[in-house]
């Protein structure tokens, strides 16, 4: 019995240690178990800084620098801006994997491919795919080791293998399980490239 007044007691002195007094002015800074970021050492927009020279906290893009996706213009190109650097900026089956509401049998006409396209699609997938799916594409990478629930997705299994290159670079785009989307890390042509890659690696596996 006794140990159970103690657990109540403690449990009493950590419940109100935990909420504090409130409504209470202090004389001096309070300390806070959990601050919950309400003071965090940022820089907010529109605000002065004594950190730079000219005291400005916004900072100019340094010079020659254009967005992502976009050439830097000039004589010759004009009106031309897009660029290898494309993160998906239309509807059509090039930026979408889709003809409608359906997946699209083969590739883009636009693209090219080559062995250098190829070569290109190893690179990336090495890079962004090895690490869950492997360098073989049977979903035992590195992750498999420290997370395997549920397991990355074998993608020279039939399943895959069956899939046409549309669904493949729409799962590329927008993720899917725990995988999440890689509009926004891979370009377009670079998706394409590595489902491309992706078709050698089940190729090879049979």
């Amino acid at each position: 019995m006794r140990w159970f007044f103690l657990i109540l007691a403690i449990a009493v002195v950590a419940t109100v240690y935990a909420l504090g007094p409130r409504g209470e002015k202090f004389s001096e800074t309070p300390f806070e178990l959990f601050p919950d970021m309400d003071r965090q050492y940022k820089q907010k927009y529109q605000k002065p800084s004594q950190f730079f020279e000219d005291g400005k906290g916004a900072r100019k893009p340094v010079a020659g620098t254009v967005p992502i996706g976009f050439k830097f213009p000039h004589a010759g190109n004009e009106g031309d801006l897009s660029s290898d650097l494309d993160y998906s900026a239309g509807d059509d089956y090039l930026n979408t994997g889709l003809f409608g509401d359906f997946y699209g049998q083969g590739f883009p006409e636009t693209l090219e491919i080559d062995e250098d396209f190829l070569a290109r699609g190893k690179e990336r997938y090495q890079i962004t795919c090895t690490p869950c799916h492997g360098d073989s594409g049977n979903g035992q990478g590195i992750v498999a080791k420290y997370w395997a629930i549920p397991p990355s997705a074998n993608l020279i299994d039939e399943r895959v293998s069956a899939m046409p290159e549309g669904q493949i670079f729409w799962t590329i785009t927008h993720g899917k399980g725990l995988m999440g989307p890689y509009n926004g890390v891979v370009s377009v042509r670079d998706r394409w490239a590595i489902v491309a890659y992706v078709q050698a690696l089940q190729a090879g596996s049979k």
